[in-house]
């Protein structure tokens, strides 16, 4: 069920697409939750249910975990291995962030030595104005500016479990 619905989400957005020749806001906001649910979302679907058959089982006095579920659950609350989790998915964002942010300024610049220049100068940042930035139109542009908060978040946000580990 969860493949059928993802796959009629990735329809709907190339019907939308067929239909108005543009990408739009709604556009981007599919296909970020289609990449989600095909690399995260699968692994949050599967905690969830997890978590689901535990109260399910508790509420009926059944039991509905295996060993197996147990010892996942026990190793998702080890600070150590969590930590270690998410400096892996951050480091493989870091590289995604790179070449994407490489492929969008590709297109927008004509030489290496003018996107050293857009990274040595980040005045283009404040502008707001894709004329001015390394980004050849308005939508890679909001894409590059919402990726890069979201990076920054996503950065912060992983690297904290290994700063300030919790004491479980």
């Amino acid at each position: 069920m969860f493949f059928i619905l993802l796959v009629a989400e990735a329809l709907l957005g190339m019907y939308v697409y067929q239909h108005t020749g543009e990408i739009s806001n709604f556009l981007i906001i599919i296909m970020i939750f289609v990449i989600y649910a095909c690399t995260f979302g699968i692994f949050d679907f599967l905690r969830l249910d997890r978590w689901m058959r535990n109260k399910i089982g508790n509420w009926r006095g059944v039991e509905l975990l295996t060993d197996k579920d147990y010892t996942i659950m026990d190793r998702n609350k080890n600070p150590k291995y969590i930590a270690k989790k998410y400096r892996i998915s951050s480091m493989i964002h870091i590289v995604l962030f790179i070449l994407g942010q490489t492929i969008f300024w590709s297109l927008g610049t004509d030489s290496w030595e003018e996107m050293k220049a857009y990274l040595t100068d980040l005045s283009w940042v404040e502008q707001g104005d894709f004329t001015q930035s390394p980004y050849p139109n308005k939508t890679l542009f909001s894409i590059g500016m919402l990726w890069g908060i979201v990076f920054v978040v996503d950065l912060i946000y992983s690297w904290s479990y290994t700063l300030f580990p919790s004491k479980r």
